[in-house]
């Protein structure tokens, strides 16, 4: 079973991606895992693709592709996978297709979070960090124990990627990168929408019924 996540930032992708791994006993596959362990093996695919990011450009579709299907050759992904951050474009989307179609597979679901764009910029506007030890809190949800100071005694932070301003830029980008997607598994049958707000096991149950597993 081949398995699309969508989902815009702090949407939870990362906890409802290892749910539906588990589950399904398949691995969550991301685009960053992909290109590290390439790197870091220096495999022909990843000496090209490191070529592209020393110059500060964007990995071409083509090669984004190739990456992805090596990895799906794996035998751990034999029995299916959970591709999270791929596609991204219609471009992608269409390759993947065709080469899944030339290996006698194919996409079976798309499970896109959704959340209103205010109650992801309220989450990820109140994380906070601590420069100490690297715990997480959460201004509402999850405060420290005293005002700017963490249970280790360091100082807490905010984080650049979540000041107000940036969440918005990465919503839009999100928006305007998934749109096209959403319609493309919506008009093949494959797209599964999820109410993304609620605990991680309403969202998780709401996961499995859409994938037939409820």
């Amino acid at each position: 079973m081949i398995i699309i996540l969508l989902g815009p930032p702090g949407a939870g992708k990362g906890t409802q991606a290892g749910a539906i791994a588990e589950k399904f006993n398949i691995p969550h596959i991301s685009t960053g895992d992909i290109f590290r362990a390439n790197l870091k093996e220096g495999t022909p695919l990843g000496l090209e693709a490191k070529k592209y990011m020393d110059a500060g450009a964007l990995v071409p579709d083509d090669l984004v592709v190739r990456l992805v299907a090596d990895r799906l050759t794996a035998p751990d992904a034999r029995p299916g996978a959970l591709l999270d951050g791929f596609p991204r474009t219609e471009a992608q989307a269409g390759a993947l297709s065709e080469y899944l179609r030339s290996s006698g597979r194919q996409v079976d679901h798309c499970v896109c979070l959704n959340v209103p764009d205010e109650a992801l910029v309220a989450r990820l506007s109140g994380r906070r960090m601590c420069r100490s030890c690297g715990a997480s809190y959460h201004v509402v949800y999850s405060p420290p124990p005293a005002e700017g100071r963490c249970r280790c005694g360091g100082d807490i932070y905010q984080r650049d990627d979540d000041l107000e301003s940036t969440i918005v830029n990465r919503l839009k980008v999100y928006h305007e990168q998934t749109s096209p997607l959403v319609a493309w598994y919506g008009q093949a049958g494959l797209l599964r929408p999820i109410d993304g707000q609620g605990t991680v096991d309403e969202i998780k149950n709401r996961i499995y019924a859409a994938l037939g597993q409820g």
